[in-house]
């Protein structure tokens, strides 16, 4: 049975999160990928602030597609989280709470999510158009230039995904995959 999340994620809700578990988000999140973080990252560098105010957040690492007639986006599956892993560490120490995306993240990310009481939820590749279906609404915070990598806020109603790093630094992508070794090296 899925745990059932309101976004902003408040901290004794990060807290009851274990990987592994699935969950259905609903609320507001932030969308990024990589032109939007490497551009935060560069105002970080300078001193300056930041577009958009990540405390508490949830951000998707997605580029939704252009809407279909009747949705608010079109599909809108995760992208490869590790290509935001450069810049994800400063971002959570900024008091971002939540990443969603796909696939494995950094050694450091890990201790950056730990550090900051965060969590990493893992959405399923290939299911863009399922998923673009809990998305409810869509509009350009900033990077507007970007086109579909712009910074968006999404409203989402019963988002899958599971945890797949928790607060402690528990992460399926290690803890998993040796359950299903058929055999031994």
């Amino acid at each position: 049975m899925a745990i059932k999340l309101t976004l902003p994620l408040q901290e004794d809700a990060i807290d009851t999160l274990r990987a592994g578990d699935s969950v259905l988000l609903t609320g507001h999140m932030l969308t990024g990928r990589d032109a939007a973080h490497k551009r935060l990252f560069a105002l970080l560098q300078k001193g300056d602030s930041l577009p958009v105010d990540l405390r508490g957040e949830t951000i998707y690492y997605v580029g939704p597609a252009p809407a279909r007639p009747g949705y608010a986006v079109g599909p809108a599956g995760p992208t490869s989280s590790y290509r935001m892993d450069v810049y994800t560490p400063a971002l959570l120490d900024l008091g971002m709470k939540g990443m969603v995306g796909k696939g494995i993240r950094s050694p450091e990310v890990i201790e950056a999510i730990v550090r900051n009481h965060a969590v990493y939820f893992a959405a399923i590749g290939g299911a863009a158009a399922l998923i673009a279906r809990s998305i409810k609404s869509e509009r350009v915070l900033c990077y507007e230039d970007l086109g579909t990598e712009a910074v968006r806020l999404l409203e989402v109603e019963n988002f899958p995904a599971v945890v797949a790093v928790d607060c402690r630094g528990n992460n399926i992508y290690a803890s998993e995959p040796p359950k299903f070794r058929t055999y031994q090296e």
